[in-house]
């Protein structure tokens, strides 16, 4: 079942909203590539007594997710990467700015993907492209107010209904990372060669990889 973030026990009012960061003077480039970060937010609850233990639901693994404006799908915080700050660091603004929660972030990356803008889909040239790096990220705050609520609420799911909500082939493949590293589920084998989809016109799998792959977003 999903719980609303409002009614969250983990809320804390005392924080002051910052300003977003905006703008890209800072934003940190791979030759071509922009870089970016962030996470999949998740919260550990235990689970009811007599509940099934193969179930992930059950597990008492809820991830957060985020809304965007005009849009029925939901999407994970994520966002430029910049020069004053690790990666780690980039993950965690992100997460605040838009999800507005703060946690520990495991440095292992759960993969990382090169997304690509509609606009450039047809080009074999990185220009216009990001690179990707997805953390997980176990929530210990959860701020009543946050820079960009106005543009982004937020929601806890469980780890059945995110797969039904999620935009892209990419976040479902961080959520699977994620469900193995608290091992809900068993690994899931990288297929050899993956089928082509078409995610509500925007998603395209171009390559597979253990660690990786290329999207249009």
């Amino acid at each position: 079942m999903s719980c609303d973030c409002a009614a969250a026990a983990m809320s804390s009012s005392s924080d002051a909203v910052a300003a977003a960061r905006k703008g890209r003077l800072k934003q940190r480039y791979d030759n071509e590539f922009r870089l970016v970060a962030g996470c999949v937010p998740y919260r550990v609850k235990k689970g009811d007594e007599g509940s099934n233990p193969c179930s992930s639901d059950a597990a008492g693994v809820e991830v957060l997710m985020i809304s965007t404006p005009n849009r029925a799908d939901m999407v994970f915080p994520k966002g430029g990467w910049e020069d004053d700050e690790d990666v780690y660091q980039a993950a965690s603004r992100e997460a605040m700015e838009e999800a507005g929660v703060k946690g520990d972030i495991n440095r292992a990356a759960l993969g990382h993907w090169v997304f690509k803008s509609k606009s450039s889909q047809n080009s074999t040239s990185p220009r216009g492209a990001c690179k990707g790096y997805i953390f997980a990220m176990e929530v210990t705050e959860e701020l009543d107010s946050w820079p960009e609520q106005d543009t982004h609420s937020r929601r806890w799911v469980s780890p059945r209904e995110a797969y039904q909500l999620c935009r892209y082939d990419w976040m479902r493949e961080a959520l699977t990372a994620l469900l193995e590293r608290l091992s809900v589920i068993e690994p899931v084998a990288t297929a050899a060669t993956p089928e082509l989809t078409d995610q509500a016109g925007m998603y395209m799998m171009l390559q597979a990889s253990s660690d990786g792959a290329v999207a249009l977003c």
